[in-house]
C-alpha cells in the first residue's frame, strides 16, 4: 500500500506495509493517518484489490485526483474554489519517481539534447496531475488554456519535447485534453456537481430521462464558482433550514449583518443549484433569497462566484480608462450621433407625475425615477433602480452603482445579456473587469484597442 502525500507542494512517497488485512476501510483510514501523520480529513469510496492512494493537500482541506488506480475522496473535495487561473500557468510537482527521472532526462537534454522516453504509467501521472490542477482553477478550461499548460510543461521540463514537431508539446496538449474530459467522467461519477449535471442518464431501460450532453450547463462568463457540492457535513434539508433562517433575519429592522452573511457563504451551493439547475425565475429566486436584495450581498455573492471584488476593481479600471472613454464617447456621437439611442435600451424613466411606468417586460435594465419630468431628470434623477424579468430589485442614488450592482445580479442569477447591449456588457466583463479575455467580438475588440492606444 503506497501513499503520495504533498506537504508545501513537495512530494513524498511513503509506503505502508500491512501485516494483516484490515478489519474495515474505517480501520484501514484510521492506521494510514497514523502512519504517515495526517491531520486532515480523506474518505476512501472504493478500494480495489491494489491501489494507490494520492492523499492532496489544498489550501483549505483535502482534494482528491481521481485516475485508473487512484481512490476517489469526493467528500475531502473543497466545496468552492479559491483561486482564478493564473496569469503564469505553474507546472505542479509529480510523484517521487517522476521527478527524479525529469531532472536527470532535463540534464541529458541539456547535455546532448536528447528527449526523454516516459514509461505507460510515468506519462499517466504527468497528464492526471496536470489535469487535477487545471481542475482546481476551471472545471472546463478552454483549448487555449490547455495550449497553455502544454507549452508550460515542455518549457518546464524541455526533455519533455516533441522531436520534429513545430511547437513541441501539440501532442502533450491532445493528450490533456483526452485526459481532462476522462478526468471529468470520474468526478462525475463520483457525484462532483459542476461536471455531473452534464452526464446524460437516458438509457434503453430509461428512455425518459435527459440525453448526454443536452443543454450544456458549464461556465460561460469565467465563473471560479459555478456549480459547487454542498459543503462537507451539509445535505439539501440543513441548508434548506439555514435558508429560512435566513428569510426570518431580512426581514427585521435591525439586522444581524454578519450571521446573514454567514449563512449566505454557506447556503450558496444550494442557491446556485437552483439558479443553474432548478432554473427558477427572477422573482422566485429573489423571494427565497431576499438577501440578494441587499448591495452587501450582491457584492459578497459576486466574490463567491468570481473570487474577484467587485466594486474596487470595477471603479479602479472605470477610473483609469475613463478620460479615454470619453473622448471616443464624444467621437462616436459626433459621428453617428446613435449612441444615446442605444443607451437609452438599458433604462427608462420614471415620472412619479404621470402614471407608474409598466416594466413587466424588461428583462434587464434600469429605471430612473425623478419627481419632475424635465430632460434633467434623466441626468439627475432622485435614484437609479435595478429591473430584472419586470422585478424592481434594489434601488441607488447614482446610475454606476445601479450598472454595476445590475451587472452582479447577472452573474448572480445566471442571466443572459440583453441581445441589444451584449456587447457593452461583452466590453465590462472582459475588458474591464478582465473575465475571460479570450476571443473578442469584433466591436469590442475594436473598442478595446481604441482604449489601449496612445493616441
Amino acid at each position: 500500500f503506497a501513499s503520495q502525500q504533498f506537504i508545501l507542494n513537495q512530494p513524498i512517497a511513503l509506503k505502508m506495509t500491512l501485516a494483516s488485512c484490515p478489519e474495515s476501510v474505517t480501520e484501514l483510514e484510521k492506521m494510514t493517518k497514523e502512519k504517515f501523520k495526517i491531520d486532515f480529513d480523506f474518505y476512501i469510496e472504493e478500494l480495489p484489490q491494489k491501489a494507490v492512494l494520492k492523499l492532496v493537500r489544498s489550501q483549505s482541506d483535502a482534494s482528491s485526483i481521481a485516475s485508473d488506480d487512484t481512490i476517489i475522496l469526493p467528500h475531502a473535495m473543497t466545496p468552492e474554489r479559491t483561486q482564478r487561473w493564473p496569469d503564469v500557468c505553474p507546472v505542479p510537482a509529480f510523484t517521487y519517481e517522476v521527478e527524479l527521472i525529469l531532472v536527470e532526462g532535463n540534464l541529458n537534454h541539456e547535455r546532448t539534447g536528447k528527449t526523454l522516453k516516459l514509461s505507460r504509467g510515468q506519462k499517466h501521472d504527468i497528464l492526471e496531475t496536470l489535469a487535477s490542477k487545471m481542475h482546481s482553477f476551471k472545471a472546463y478550461p478552454s483549448d487555449k488554456d490547455i495550449s497553455v499548460v502544454a507549452e508550460a510543461l515542455v518549457t518546464t521540463h524541455p526533455c519533455l519535447k516533441e522531436p520534429g514537431t513545430q511547437t513541441g508539446w501539440y501532442g502533450w496538449k491532445n493528450s490533456l485534453k483526452f485526459k481532462m474530459g476522462n478526468f471529468c467522467t470520474k468526478l462525475s461519477r463520483a457525484g462532483y456537481s459542476e461536471v455531473a449535471v452534464n452526464s446524460g442518464k437516458r438509457s434503453r431501460n430509461n428512455p425518459d430521462k435527459q440525453s448526454p450532453h443536452t443543454d450544456i450547463k458549464r461556465p460561460k462568463r469565467a465563473e471560479v464558482n459555478f456549480l459547487p457540492n454542498f459543503p462537507k457535513g451539509e445535505d439539501g434539508s440543513s441548508l434548506e433550514r439555514q435558508r429560512l433562517q435566513i428569510v426570518d433575519e431580512v426581514i427585521r429592522t435591525d439586522k444581524n449583518l454578519p450571521l446573514i452573511a454567514k449563512l449566505m457563504q454557506t447556503t450558496f451551493s444550494l442557491r446556485r443549484k437552483e439558479v443553474i439547475n432548478d432554473d427558477l425565475p427572477v422573482g422566485e429566486i429573489l423571494e427565497r433569497w431576499p438577501a440578494l436584495k441587499m448591495e452587501s450581498q450582491i457584492c459578497a455573492e459576486f466574490h463567491r462566484i468570481t473570487n474577484i471584488n467587485l466594486k474596487n476593481h470595477f471603479y479602479s479600471e472605470l477610473d483609469r480608462h475613463v478620460p479615454r472613454l470619453q473622448s471616443l464617447f464624444r467621437k462616436k456621437a459626433a459621428r453617428t450621433g446613435k449612441v444615446s439611442e442605444v443607451l437609452d435600451q438599458l433604462f427608462n424613466t420614471y415620472d412619479r407625475q404621470v402614471n407608474e411606468l409598466q416594466i413587466d417586460n424588461i428583462p434587464v435594465g434600469l429605471l430612473l425615477i425623478s419627481a419632475t419630468s424635465t430632460d434633467a431628470a434623466v441626468f439627475c434623477p432622485e435614484k437609479v433602480a435595478v429591473v430584472l424579468e419586470g422585478n424592481t430589485v434594489v434601488d441607488f442614488p447614482t446610475f454606476s452603482d445601479a450598472f454595476v450592482m445590475l451587472f452582479a445580479l447577472i452573474y448572480g442569477l445566471h442571466l443572459s445579456y440583453p441581445k441589444d447591449l451584449a456587447n457593452t456588457f461583452d466590453f465590462i466583463q472582459k475588458v474591464l473587469m478582465g473575465l475571460e479575455d479570450g476571443k473578442l467580438k469584433p466591436r469590442v475588440l475594436s473598442l478595446k484597442n481604441d482604449l489601449l492606444s496612445t493616441e
